[in-house]
């Protein structure tokens, strides 16, 4: 099959000819219709991700027909349309046993654990765990741009900011996490700000429902400034960027009892990011993670896109080659086109 492979973190990246997938017994081979390109499979590329063994097809955002299966598989067959959360679980743990497929110590995940979808076809394990059957009126584009960043900020906002009617959420960065975020807010009722330095960036943050759009290179301080314009501080807060500033600033900017959702992957030299501790204190704050979102609760995703509440296609901007992305993704750090890329031409 082809497939954009390298060798060497942070080196060249090329379409090469590789080996075709087998599925082991529990899993499902994809023949993929599209996949996103994203700013995680960046941060592989750059060998921050400890998972990775070279040579490396990345790829974790997809969407397909299923070509082969696994003799354990029972829920899926031959044919099916499908998607696939960029985490998967292995359906046996404690965590998974739990329903907490997102954090399962023994997790899959394409494009980082295992090869991913930067190719013409995609191993899937745990298939009957992970596996998402996707109603024909979707679009296998639609599909790809929600496996990473459109699931993340639904399980950000809906499962752990918890947000509700009324309530002030700040988005602090507005790539697709953080654009994806402020579209699922918004249906929900929720006042958003966004924030980012990229005004063609907020100008798709306005058009996707954000009531306040801040170029924070036009204000000394951000938290103030949100404070002020929402008396009080915001409900929930996201850092979909992941960097020490919007880190700060997110937890920074909210109210009393007010939810920091940490979204965005800091680069290592990062991770260890101070927080004001003193205001998680006085104002009793919380602190969440949000890692990608299980398979079983797409159905209240595909739901509100049925329904015509979200529309994520409003998302994708630009939908490239296979052969694109190996000039497209050493790239994606710089990009200053908002929404969403991606491959549907294999």
């Amino acid at each position: 099959m082809k497939a954009v492979v390298y060798e060497k973190f942070g080196g060249p990246l090329k379409l090469d000819r590789v080996r075709d997938p087998i599925p082991e017994k529990h899993a499902c081979v994809v023949e993929v219709k599209a996949t996103g390109l994203c700013l995680s499979d960046w941060h592989g590329w750059k060998g921050h991700d400890k998972d990775i063994d070279l040579p490396h097809v990345p790829g974790h955002e997809l969407a397909g027909i299923i070509s082969e299966i696994g003799a354990d598989v029972r829920n899926f067959k031959v044919g099916d349309r499908v998607t696939v959360p960029f985490v998967g679980g292995c359906g046996s743990c404690e965590d998974c046993s739990t329903g907490n497929h997102q954090i399962c110590r023994n997790q899959f995940q394409p494009g980082f654990t295992h090869w991913g979808s930067y190719a013409e076809f995609v191993s899937i394990h745990y298939a009957d765990t992970n596996m998402v059957k996707l109603p024909d009126e979707i679009s296998f584009e639609t599909a790809a741009s929600l496996g990473c960043r459109f699931a993340t900020a639904f399980r950000a906002i809906v499962d752990q900011g918890k947000v509700s009617g009324g309530q002030w959420v700040a988005v602090h960065g507005c790539g697709g996490v953080g654009l994806s975020a402020i579209m699922i807010a918004k249906a929900l009722g929720a006042q958003v700000i966004a924030i980012d330095l990229n005004d063609q960036a907020l100008t798709m943050a306005s058009e996707l429902g954000a009531v306040e759009v801040l170029n924070s290179r036009n204000y000394k301080d951000i938290p103030a400034h949100i404070l002020e314009l929402t008396k009080g501080g915001a409900n929930v807060s996201l850092d979909a960027i992941g960097a020490q500033e919007t880190l700060f600033n997110s937890v920074s900017n909210l109210r009393r009892r007010g939810k920091h959702v940490q979204v965005g992957i800091m680069e290592p030299h990062e991770v260890m990011a101070k927080v004001p501790i003193d205001l998680i204190i006085a104002k009793e704050l919380e602190i969440l993670g949000s890692h990608g979102m299980q398979a079983f609760r797409y159905g209240a995703m595909i739901n509100m896109i049925q329904s015509g509440q979200l529309n994520p296609d409003e998302l994708i901007s630009n939908r490239v080659s296979l052969e694109d992305s190996t000039k497209i993704l050493p790239e994606m750090r710089n990009v200053k086109t908002p929404g969403i890329t991606v491959i549907n031409q294999f």
